[in-house]
């Protein structure tokens, strides 16, 4: 089982069940932060800080029943995002049952795992998939938490199909926030985007930072690799670290949205911030053989009144 990239010998690993009988994987660090991923959806559904706060927000009115994905945590979007295609909404990744990739390969991607426990999970694709999508495929994902209990996900998208193809990726990732209104993201300003609420139609960010007061549904285009999501209400600012992701994707459903989602509480929009890096506005292809990386790091830190919360953050 590939779940032991730590040179820390305290750091624990717990294997359970989930809901509907899939193994679901814990890991926790010394320090006493944890991540939970579950093999259905290779999702990430939890992440706590070492004072066991969660990080990550999950609807109470989540559905636990494939082939449904969880609402809430980090769903993986693959090979599409949105229903900006024929397939299922978001693609059919986040609702199929990967495995422990046992033999995964080295990243060689710059990521030094001497201080990080991780897990390695693996998605082909069935013979159902292959009907409706048909490329053969490998999709990797490595799930690792630092021992200062950053959260990193690096996935691995390789063609072993005869011929190129094309997909879009997104980590859906919930984060959950004191109060809606109480939030803003710094590192966007002035940038293009693409309204989902307009038809895709591209605008261009004026505001010094985003703030909430309405539905939002965008996909920021062309983003730098870092952005901050300050929550003032908790004093606590999500770090957003991303490598070959270009855009960021800001959803909040707010109220009029909330109350059509099943598996959605009708007041929940206030608790939570889809931020999700991204490869939506270009489609990635890759022709055989290629293999495409795309790399997130998620780090929960102490707000400060100033600016440099980027460059010198203290941890919560």
């Amino acid at each position: 089982m590939s779940m032991g990239h730590c040179s820390e010998q305290r750091t624990g690993f717990e294997v359970t069940k989930d809901w509907n009988g899939a193994d679901q994987f814990a890991i926790r660090s010394p320090r006493g932060a944890s991540v939970r991923v579950c093999l259905h959806g290779g999702q990430v559904v939890s992440w706590r800080n070492h004072r066991g706060e969660e990080l990550l927000f999950s609807s109470s009115k989540a559905i636990f029943k494939p082939p449904r994905a969880t609402r809430g945590g980090i769903p993986i979007c693959f090979p599409q995002f949105g229903n900006c295609g024929t397939l299922e909404q978001h693609g059919f990744a986040r609702n199929k049952i990967w495995t422990i990739d046992d033999e995964a390969p080295p990243l060689n991607y710059g990521d030094n795992n001497s201080n990080k426990a991780s897990v390695d999970l693996l998605l082909k694709p069935s013979e159902d998939d292959l009907k409706c999508w048909p490329h053969c495929f490998e999709l990797r994902l490595r799930v690792s938490l630092s021992m200062d209990g950053d959260l990193s996900l690096i996935s691995r998208v390789r063609n072993v199909n005869g011929k190129p193809f094309s997909f879009a990726f997104a980590y859906h990732t919930y984060l959950s926030v004191s109060d809606i209104s109480e939030v803003r993201i710094e590192g966007l300003e002035t940038l293009d985007y693409l309204d989902n609420l307009s038809q895709r139609e591209r605008f261009t960010e004026q505001g010094d930072a985003i703030t909430f007061e309405s539905e939002v549904d965008r996909v920021y285009v062309g983003c730098p690799g870092v952005i901050a999501v300050l929550d003032h209400g908790k004093k606590r600012t999500f770090i957003v670290r991303k490598e070959g992701l270009p855009d960021i994707v800001v959803w909040n459903p707010w109220e009029k949205k909330s109350k059509t989602m099943a598996d959605f509480g009708d007041d929940e929009y206030k608790q939570m911030l889809c931020v999700d890096a991204a490869a939506v506005e270009r489609a990635i292809t890759l022709k055989p053989g290629e293999e495409w990386t795309g790399k997130l790091e998620l780090s929960a830190v102490a707000s400060t009144n100033c600016s440099d919360h980027l460059d010198r953050p203290g941890r919560l």
